[in-house]
């Protein structure tokens, strides 16, 4: 596998940002693998090999106070923001809810506020329809409604395909138009994507999702906003 981590390597023309919080090496195969050796795809924390990518990534786990701590002490948060202003940029998982205005997680954290909106606590004692307790964090396959169905990325992806997710946390977008996809958990509707111009962003991990996941990366590395 190919680590992009100092300033004598190759320029990767994708480049997944490692800030310490992410599931590098899973999304790093997958998106290679799909790039089938068109792109050539990167892991780098260095500023800039992040710049003269042609597009990059934002992965994460975790809690999202911590992933937020870490973007600061890398000092990665100024060329996140100018990625997010010049290039194709996916965010996954944490790195789609670092990307929200705050989070309720931790006792409320700021985020990096690309998108206007909230992520929010499933809650305590979340219940279906029949009033089976559903379990915290949403965990699992899950169907996925697209509500841009014609959106580039969606593109050879069936309508009401399943996805893999895992959190506690869900994005509450403000922005209608920016929904790109959406999954009900019980009483909940979560956003599971977002899009706007040149960014875009999974609540799900499309690396763990299959050809539908699959599919998803292979259109974001040939997406031309």
């Amino acid at each position: 596998m190919t680590e992009i981590k100092d300033k004598d390597s190759a320029q990767p023309e994708v480049v997944i940002i490692d800030y310490g919080m992410g599931n590098l090496h899973s999304a790093h195969k997958a998106l290679e693998k799909m790039a089938a050796g068109k792109k050539s795809v990167g892991i780098s924390s260095d500023p800039d090999i992040i710049r003269q990518a042609e597009r990059v990534v934002l992965p994460g786990v975790g809690a999202i106070r911590d992933c937020m701590a870490e973007m600061h002490k890398t000092g990665l948060v100024p060329i996140i923001r100018e990625s997010l202003n010049n290039k194709p940029f996916l965010g996954i998982c944490v790195g789609f809810q670092a990307l929200m205005q705050a989070s309720e997680e931790n006792g409320g954290v700021d985020c990096l506020g690309h998108f206007r909106g909230q992520v929010k606590f499933f809650g305590e004692n979340l219940q279906d329809s029949q009033g089976q307790r559903l379990k915290v964090p949403h965990m699992g396959w899950s169907q996925v409604t697209p509500e841009q169905a014609d959106h580039p990325l969606w593109q050879g992806i069936p309508s009401g395909e399943r996805f893999y997710f895992v959190h506690s946390y869900y994005v509450a977008a403000e922005q209608q138009e920016q929904i790109l996809a959406s999954c009900d958990y019980g009483p909940v509707t979560l956003h599971a994507a977002l899009a706007q111009d040149n960014v875009a962003a999974v609540q799900f991990h499309p690396e763990k999702s299959a050809q539908a996941g699959l599919k998803l990366l292979e259109n974001f590395l040939f997406w031309k906003p």
